[in-house]
């Protein structure tokens, strides 16, 4: 696809969790293209702050992402005030922490906004751009400890290898969707500072918001559907040797999560030393 297509001026991008971090910094990036932009958000106030931020008039809509009918309501408004959606960034997030399995509550939380929120923005968005006549994305925001699954939060990591099985599914349905000229593409960013980020200063391993907005801008202009970002600490070769070796527990039949087993931290750090 010829990305300067969808990333041109009056064009039309829908980004939920759009009030700060890497949701805030695209939307600035494509309004300063020209885009016209609608910032989906749940905090008013922040989402007040991030319009008035941008450039071009931007649409601002208070949006529980995990109720389908609020994300229903965000579609009509776009629709009703752009008559179009040329890039969808399904972005919005929380990072809640579970504990292991003692809080039911923050699992539901967890869950329905990075997952259902994913599949609510899919099935009210994705038909409008099918329907369209130009080229259009779809972009999902998951993570690395969807691909890892590191110790300390299960819900989030469930919650993210969902989204990535999610978003590998709509990429698959819609290169065999008759005509269709909507992609879809994985954002998977490494450690970066924003809003999750329990810190007064970015830390020096972090990248910023920027950083990873232009490195998926790239990524996308590449036809790259997997958008696997570094940091300032973990490059690629990294990033590659942390999910061949959690892969290798199944084909090798290690205990789950072996890198954070006793038994194999020589084995694994030998692997990252190779």
């Amino acid at each position: 696809m010829n990305t300067s297509t969808v990333f041109r001026k009056n064009n039309v991008a829908v980004i939920t969790g759009g009030a700060d971090g890497i949701g805030l910094a695209a939307a600035k990036a494509l309004s300063k293209l020209g885009m016209k932009v609608c910032l989906a958000d749940l905090n008013r106030k922040k989402l007040s702050e991030a319009g008035s931020s941008l450039k071009n008039n931007a649409l601002i809509v208070e949006t529980d992402v995990g109720n389908f009918n609020a994300v229903l309501a965000l579609k009509e408004q776009v629709m009703e005030r752009f008559g179009r959606i040329d890039f969808l960034f399904i972005n919005a997030g929380t990072a809640a922490k579970s504990g292991s399995w003692e809080k039911l509550e923050n699992w539901k939380k967890i869950l329905n906004t990075n997952l259902w929120g994913v599949i609510n923005c899919i099935h009210a968005f994705a038909p409008e751009m099918l329907n369209q006549s130009d080229p259009s994305i779809i972009v999902t925001t998951g993570s690395k400890q969807g691909i890892t699954t590191p110790p300390g939060n299960p819900a989030y990591n469930v919650s993210k290898a969902a989204v990535k099985a999610t978003a590998e599914a709509l990429q698959h349905s819609l290169r065999n969707y008759p005509g269709s000229q909507v992609v879809s593409h994985l954002l998977v960013p490494g450690f970066t500072y924003t809003g999750m980020i329990d810190s007064p200063a970015k830390p020096d391993s972090a990248w910023t918001a920027d950083q990873v907005v232009d490195f998926m801008f790239r990524s996308i202009e590449r036809g790259d559907f997997y958008i696997l970002c570094p940091d300032n600490d973990v490059d690629r070769t990294i990033d590659n040797k942390r999910i061949s070796w959690a892969s290798g527990d199944i084909i090798h039949n290690r205990p789950p999560l072996s890198r954070w087993h006793p038994d194999y931290r020589e084995a694994f750090d030998l692997e990252m030393n190779k």
